[in-house]
């Protein structure tokens, strides 16, 4: 009998213990910061955000884009901002969630959808926090399919929250966001 409860203990043990480590992963990927940057934490929930647009970049390599917003963002933008000249308020975030994109199988008709995760870029607004950058902050990480991680994308990054203000820049008059929120 302690030896059957035994066992049943350390089963119950293992199980927790996996249980656990998959938890552990999961707040891991929130937890991928760039250093003297952002967090990838400070876009938790990004999966769950309504969508604002795609994009089909081709260079300088061909990804689908998902670009989705937050409920203030969201808010904002069907407020007419940036089109109406405001700038988004604070609170405003945005992410990028990109793949690399393949012929669908099933489609009876040529179609482009998700194959490889590539990455997430976010951008938060804190007009106190990157006053220096326009108010917003930026943030990328590649996706590691092999070992199911997320890591700061230095090369594009560089090492704080500031890399996005130079590709951004161009678009300053729609307050350094690019993607418009088309009708619906």
């Amino acid at each position: 009998m302690r030896r059957r409860m035994s066992r049943l203990v350390s089963v119950g043990a293992l199980v927790l213990a996996g249980f656990s480590a998959i938890a552990v992963a999961a707040e891991d990927k929130f937890a991928v910061q760039v250093p003297g940057g952002i967090s990838l934490g400070e876009c938790r929930g990004y999966d769950d955000w309504a969508a604002v647009s795609i994009s089909h970049p081709q260079e300088p390599k061909e990804k689908l884009n998902l670009i989705v917003a937050n409920p203030t963002m969201i808010d904002a933008y069907r407020a007419g901002i940036p089109g109406n000249g405001k700038a988004f308020p604070d609170g405003s975030k945005t992410a990028k969630v990109m793949w690399r994109p393949k012929a669908s199988e099933v489609s009876p008709f040529a179609v482009q959808e998700p194959e490889k995760l590539l990455g997430v870029g976010c951008m938060v607004k804190d007009s106190k926090r990157f006053a220096d950058t326009g108010g917003w902050g930026y943030g990328q990480f590649t996706y590691d399919a092999v070992t199911d991680t997320f890591a700061p994308d230095t090369v594009a990054q560089g090492n704080d929250a500031k890399c996005g203000v130079a590709c951004h820049q161009a678009a300053s008059a729609t307050d350094y966001v690019f993607t418009s929120y088309g009708k619906r």
